[in-house]
């Protein structure tokens, strides 16, 4: 499948700032089932700084753009030629251990009840791939997707003491219950063209990834109950939504933040 993704971000200040500095973290990068055909990140009126490529594998990138302002703006745009590789992270080059994400954040931290749902799972079956498709299905039926439930803030067991809340939600709980079994698990942010019903998404999405031996990193969205295939594309990852967040940025300045986002993904046969 041939996705094209066109992706604008826009921050408006309640009073000019003195300028912003901007950690970009937008560029796919080309592995098994995913291979990026063009891709371009603009700050209208910004400086690009340093570029690298972090161990796990990600390229994040610096921008800078000088005062006063009203508003900056980050825009996407760019095409990936996806296929369904059953979820399965496979030919991107990392360095770190996955063991390093056995350590969870504010988040992820278990409480009672995520430890239970997982001590549960894990009372079912042995097998560490059973066990983490077993785990995104509890969790997928412990949590209702319900937009606008959640903050930004909002930790995985208060997610699930709710009973509901979004992707990001479903990633954070996922990751809690597999660090409780001791699996490896991340944060993963992207795109998604379209929901398990077909129906168009023009938003961002975000997923969860667990390690599992034999086969290394392999994806699960409990919020559609499937694991990602052509209809995805993967940016970063990190131990949770902060860290893996495509932009993270400060301003100089005081005064309220606004921030818009139009995010649309279209699609078309190879």
């Amino acid at each position: 499948m041939i996705l094209t993704v066109n992706h604008v971000t826009t921050y408006r200040y309640e009073e000019p700032v003195r300028g912003a500095m901007q950690s970009l973290r937008l560029f796919p990068a080309s592995f098994e089932g995913q291979k990026v055909l063009d891709w371009e990140v603009d700050v209208p009126g910004g400086v690009r700084g340093g570029t690298f490529r972090d161990g796990a594998g990600d390229k994040v990138e610096g921008w800078s753009v000088r005062g006063p302002l009203e508003a900056v703006s980050v825009t996407v745009r760019g095409t990936v030629e996806t296929a369904d590789t059953a979820g399965v992270l496979r030919g991107l080059r990392e360095v770190i251990c996955p063991e390093a994400y056995l350590r969870g954040t504010k988040v992820t931290e278990a409480d009672l009840a995520l430890t239970e749902l997982a001590r549960g799972i894990a009372a079912e079956t042995q097998e560490p791939l059973d066990r983490a498709h077993r785990l995104a299905d509890a969790v997928a039926g412990a949590i209702e997707y319900v937009s606008g439930s959640t903050q930004s803030h909002t930790s995985a067991a208060e997610a699930l003491a709710q009973g509901k809340g979004v992707c990001q939600d479903h990633a954070h709980a996922l990751i809690a219950c597999a660090l409780v079994l001791e699996m490896p698990a991340r944060y993963v942010s992207g795109y998604l063209y379209a929901n398990k019903d077909g129906q168009a998404e023009e938003a961002a999405h975000a997923w969860a990834e667990i390690h599992v031996p034999g086969l290394g990193w392999v994806g699960f969205d409990a919020a559609n109950a499937c694991c990602p295939d052509e209809r995805y594309i993967r940016l970063g990852s990190g131990f949770d939504a902060r860290l893996a967040a495509p932009i993270r940025g400060v301003a100089r300045g005081g005064g309220a933040e606004e921030m818009e986002v139009a995010v649309a993904v279209v699609a078309s046969q190879q």
